[in-house]
């Protein structure tokens, strides 16, 4: 457990203990040096920006001129593929179908809030019905029904640009001398590395990912509290950025594709349902989504506290010694 974590968001207010699970010594110790910074400074402000869980089925066609018939079909009959799709749960919505034509294929990407859910199940059973609804519509012939347009448990730029899951937010401004008593640095340090590790050294790479550790955060939260594990690859999809200004350092995390769930598949496990309720979290909110939506402000949260604590160890070039010392 780390914590406590301070967090300000639309869903989540006020100071959580969050769980960790991994094999790695010196991260719960970092983590946690980054939540007594975050902490001190007032906590971190969270927001989601977007939100949608997705499915894109292929379909095969004659040709582009078939192909855009099909599409010209799908948007001109988006409600009747919501009521397919919505008649298979009871917490699934339907939110958009984007299509996409290549060549002799149609793409249709689905996308459904789910409630608390991760929702993959869900909107797998969901897509299936609307899919059959295209194939009695149109000349479309249902290949499969993941294209891997979704795209799921894959990197993937669609997912890095428009999301899945949660897309969202956390930032803090932490005052000079909080950076430099607690994690040991300076703002114009932290800056610095940031700038040439996670952007240019990101970017020279080609990562989709443009932040030190993020997915160390999200993979540990994820066993703790029965997540679907191999979605830590979407998870990895952050940005962080680093500024000072004036006599203070703004960090920011932005996780563009996050997918958690409170309810359903491994939540339901008691050791996972416990950490969740040590959260506050376990089960489904009033009104639906809010229990999910408030855990993917936590993990932002707690990802932010994470990348200052190793861009701090960074700056001050403590990151073998720590991990000589805490990683055994």
């Amino acid at each position: 457990m780390v914590g406590p974590l301070a967090v300000d968001g639309d869903h989540a207010a006020g100071d959580y203990y969050l769980p960790i699970a991994t094999t790695e010594g010196a991260l719960v110790a970092s983590v946690n040096r980054g939540c007594s910074a975050v902490s001190a400074a007032g906590g971190a402000t969270a927001r989601i920006t977007k939100r949608g869980m997705t499915r894109a089925p292929v379909f095969r066609v004659a040709g582009a001129a078939e192909g855009a018939a099909v599409i010209e079909w799908v948007e001109d009959n988006e409600d009747r593929l919501a009521a397919a799709a919505e008649a298979t749960t009871s917490h699934g919505r339907l939110q958009s179908v984007t299509p996409y034509l290549v060549g002799d294929n149609v793409f249709l990407r689905f996308s459904y809030h789910t409630g608390d859910a991760n929702g993959m199940n869900m909107v797998t059973i969901a897509t299936r019905e609307a899919a059959a609804l295209v194939e009695d519509e149109t000349p479309a012939e249902l290949v499969a029904l993941s294209g891997n347009l979704c795209s799921d448990k894959k990197p993937a730029a669609i997912n890095a640009v428009e999301g899945r899951g949660h897309t969202v937010t956390a930032d803090v401004t932490i005052p000079r001398e909080t950076v430099e008593r607690r994690l040991d640095a300076t703002p114009e340090a932290v800056e610095t590395v940031n700038t040439r590790k996670n952007l240019v050294g990101s970017a020279k790479a080609g990562n989709f990912g443009f932040n030190a550790q993020a997915a160390n955060v999200v993979a540990g939260v994820f066993l703790a509290t029965g997540q679907d594990e191999a979605h830590v690859v979407e998870g990895s999809n952050c940005i962080t950025t680093v500024e000072v200004r004036e006599d203070a350092l703004y960090a920011s995390v932005t996780l563009a594709s996050l997918q958690v769930g409170t309810v359903g598949g491994g939540t339901d496990l008691d050791t996972q349902t416990e950490a969740l309720e040590l959260l506050g979290l376990a089960g489904g909110g009033d009104p639906p989504g809010t229990n999910a939506d408030a855990f993917a402000e936590i993990i932002a949260a707690g990802a932010l506290a994470g990348e200052l604590s190793l861009l701090s160890a960074l700056a001050s070039r403590d990151l073998s010694s720590a991990h000589e010392e805490l990683g055994r």
